[in-house]
C-alpha cells in the first residue's frame, strides 16, 4: 500500500509539471505574439519571412548534405577489391551505384583510367569543383536573409523613431506617454531582426562545416583513388597502346 500512494504521488507530481509546462508553452507563445503585434505587424511579418524562408533553405541544405555523406573508407576499400582483381568495369560500378558526390568524383577518376594518370586527376579535379557548387548551393540566399533580418529591424528602428517625433511634433510634448509607442516599435523590430539573424547564422556555420567536412574526405578520398590505382598496375592494364 505504501509504495502505490509513492507512486500516485510520483505520477501526480509528473501530471502537474506537465501542465505547467504546458502553461508556461502556451502564456510563452501569447506573450511572443503579444509582442509580434505591437512591434508593427508590416515589418514583423517581413522578418518572420526571412526567418521562414531561411530555416526553409536551411534544413534542404542539412538534408542533402546528411544524404550526401558517404563511409569513404568503406567506398574505397570496395574499389580497392575491384582493381586488385583487375575489375575496372566492376569498380566503377561499385562507384556509380554509391550515391554521394564523393562516389561521383572517384567514378569520374575510374571513367579516365586509361587515359593514364594525369588524365585521372584532371577529372577528377575538374567534378570536383562540379560537386562542390552543387554542395554549396542555396548558401547564398541564407546569407541574404542573414544579412536581410538585422537592416529591416534597423529599418524599423529609425521608422519608429521617426513616428515618435512626429507625435512629439504633433502634441508639442516629451512625456514618455507620447514618445513611448514609436520607441517601442523600434526596440522590438530590432530584437527580432538580431534573433532570425542569430538562429540562421548559427545554421549556416553548420553547413559550412558539413561542407568543409565532405569536401575534405572527397579530396582524401581522390588521393587515395590514384595511390590505389597506381599500386594495383591500373593505368598499365587499361592504357590502350599507341600506334
Amino acid at each position: 500500500m505504501r509504495h502505490l500512494f509513492k507512486t500516485l504521488a510520483v505520477l501526480s507530481l509528473v501530471a502537474f509539471s506537465a501542465a505547467d509546462l504546458a502553461a508556461q508553452d502556451s502564456e510563452g507563445f501569447q506573450v511572443l505574439k503579444k509582442q509580434f503585434i505591437d512591434g508593427d505587424w508590416r515589418f514583423m511579418a517581413i522578418v518572420l519571412i526571412c526567418l521562414i524562408l531561411g530555416l526553409a533553405f536551411c534544413i534542404e541544405r542539412i538534408i542533402t548534405l546528411n544524404l550526401a555523406s558517404t563511409n569513404t573508407d568503406k567506398l574505397l576499400s570496395r574499389i580497392g577489391e575491384r582493381l586488385e582483381a583487375g575489375d575496372v568495369e566492376g569498380a566503377k560500378e561499385v562507384a556509380k551505384s554509391t550515391p554521394g558526390p564523393t562516389a561521383s568524383v572517384l567514378y569520374e577518376g575510374l571513367r579516365h583510367s586509361s587515359e593514364g594518370p594525369d588524365a585521372v586527376e584532371k577529372a577528377i579535379v575538374s567534378y570536383g569543383s562540379v560537386q562542390m557548387g552543387l554542395l554549396e548551393r542555396g548558401l547564398v540566399w541564407i546569407s541574404l536573409f542573414i544579412a536581410i533580418a538585422p537592416m529591416l529591424g534597423f529599418m524599423g528602428t529609425v521608422i519608429g523613431m521617426i513616428q515618435a517625433f512626429n507625435r512629439i511634433e504633433t502634441v508639442g510634448d516629451l512625456s514618455p506617454a507620447v514618445v513611448a509607442g514609436g520607441i517601442k516599435v523600434a526596440l522590438l523590430t530590432t530584437v527580432f531582426g538580431l534573433v532570425v539573424a542569430i538562429i540562421l547564422q548559427i545554421l549556416y556555420n553548420y553547413i559550412v562545416n558539413k561542407i568543409d567536412g565532405i569536401v575534405n574526405r572527397m579530396e582524401d578520398a581522390s588521393i587515395a583513388l590514384v595511390d590505389i590505382m597506381a599500386t594495383n598496375n591500373t593505368f598499365t592494364t587499361t592504357t590502350r597502346p599507341r600506334v
